[in-house]
């Protein structure tokens, strides 16, 4: 009878750490450099571990991490935020749920100036939720808002988990970036058109504003908008487009970006030396802890292979024989589930090397089955267990609201989401047109 190879072991491993409460990096990181003594001796595993140090190092793609992440801190760090947030009021607060479509709306624009899932959520949370409790919002709704608002951070360019996912995948960041445009477009319409038809459906839980707050001139408003929303979109336009249009690389854009948010604060006024020092300390931290992770999940996939994951994930497949649909779904549920469980930066460094090999015998485009699966870390980002978005709404919301209320709340927008996962899987076009049409 033969004998289960060494990697069969690797994942249990891997999940009793965590789930006993060791950082996922080190969890990674540890099982990796315990497994891979057995194949390459105790003198020569360290060496060898180095050279999987070596190839992340060397990943041109991942410098763009810091860079972006720079730009986000010093946007959040800004009163842009505010600005942005104001003028949304001003046309949308009218609209039945018109502070919860200003929110959402507010979140599209900093997820495309940020990248950043956490930090999204929670700077247009502590604007936008004191907005709504003081005029009586269901904190259902309120909680939903703010959660899937947040998550876009995982589909708007330029998104860091399209960065990683396309450095890890060895695809073109900017086939990705454009790739996940229209799938977001669908989305946001989705979220809006909730939030519109539920507030109509039940006036009560978002009670209309003063329309007193709303009465200035016309002129006056469009200076506002203008002022509040073009430099940051002229800014946002200029980095993805960039990229799209394959004027410059995707570390080229991201230091324009990081460049370009410094100067918008001295534009409007809010720069100081203390919040750009802020923003570089926030930003080596998130950097160091996404940086690790991939490290980990370097170290750990590279051991796998080596210690005969690679054929025994194939020998699997082989025998389920499940055709490239039950391929596609399989490997989606297996995304979505450890979503629930792990946070993405390990979902994609753990799973995507080990899915690859089989897209293309089985017929899958790599770039649309790329984006179902972001898709799917978007979804499973508000799913419980783990459910990080409400986390992050833990940490700033009053302490009223409840854990159940969250949970209730985001219900209605991960159907949004997984509805949108559905376009993309029946018209693929909707995910491969745009990077088609850059290409041109």
């Amino acid at each position: 009878m033969s004998t289960l190879p060494l990697a069969a072991w690797m994942f249990p491993a891997a999940l009793t750490m965590i789930f006993v409460g060791m950082p996922v990096s080190l969890s990674l990181i540890v099982v990796a450099i315990g497994f891979s003594i057995p194949f390459f001796g105790a003198e020569l595993a360290g060496l060898q571990l180095y050279r999987f140090i070596g190839s992340v190092a060397a990943n041109n793609a991942l410098a763009a991490v810091p860079l972006f992440i720079f730009m986000g801190a010093v946007l959040e760090n800004s009163g842009i935020g505010g600005r942005v947030f104001n003028a949304m009021k001003l046309w949308l607060g009218r609209l039945p749920g018109g502070l919860a479509l200003a929110t959402m709306a507010m979140c599209a624009i900093f997820a495309a100036g940020t990248g950043i899932v956490g930090a999204v959520e929670v700077m247009v949370g502590l604007l936008a939720i004191p907005a709504m409790v003081a005029n009586k919002y269901d904190k259902g709704l309120i909680s939903g808002t703010i959660c899937a608002g947040g998550s876009l951070g995982t589909m708007i360019p330029p998104s860091i988990v399209v960065i990683i996912y396309a450095s890890v995948a060895q695809m073109p960041v900017g086939d990705m970036l454009a790739g996940t445009l229209i799938p977001a477009l669908i989305m946001v319409t989705l979220f809006f058109g909730y939030i519109l038809v539920y507030c109509i459906l039940k006036p009560s839980a978002a009670p209309k504003v003063d329309p007193a707050e709303f009465d200035i001139p016309l002129s006056t408003k469009l200076w506002i908008t203008v002022k509040a929303i073009i430099p940051p979109a002229i800014l946002v336009t200029s980095v993805v487009g960039s990229i799209l249009m394959g004027i410059a690389a995707v570390s080229e854009a991201a230091a324009v970006g990081a460049a370009g948010a410094v100067l918008l604060t001295i534009f409007y006024g809010d720069f100081s030396w203390k919040g750009t020092w802020q923003a570089a300390v926030k930003t080596i931290v998130i950097t160091s802890m996404i940086m690790l992770i991939v490290v980990g999940g370097t170290m750990f996939t590279s051991v796998f292979r080596l210690q005969g994951g690679g054929q025994l994930v194939n020998d699997m497949v082989r025998a389920l024989d499940l055709g490239p649909t039950g391929l596609l779904l399989l490997f989606l549920g297996i995304v979505f589930v450890m979503g629930a469980l792990l946070d993405w930066v390990s979902v994609v460094l753990i799973c995507i090397p080990l899915f690859m090999p089989f897209l293309a015998p089985a017929g899958i485009d790599p770039l649309w089955f790329g984006i179902l699966v972001i898709i799917m870390i978007q979804t499973s980002y508000l799913t419980p267990p783990m459910a990080p978005s409400i986390f992050y709404l833990r940490g700033i919301a009053p302490k009223d609201f409840t854990t159940v209320e969250m949970y209730k709340g985001v219900v209605p927008f991960v159907i949004c989401q997984v509805i949108t996962g559905i376009v993309v899987y029946f018209w693929p076009a909707t995910a491969l047109w745009l990077p088609a049409f850059f290409l041109q």
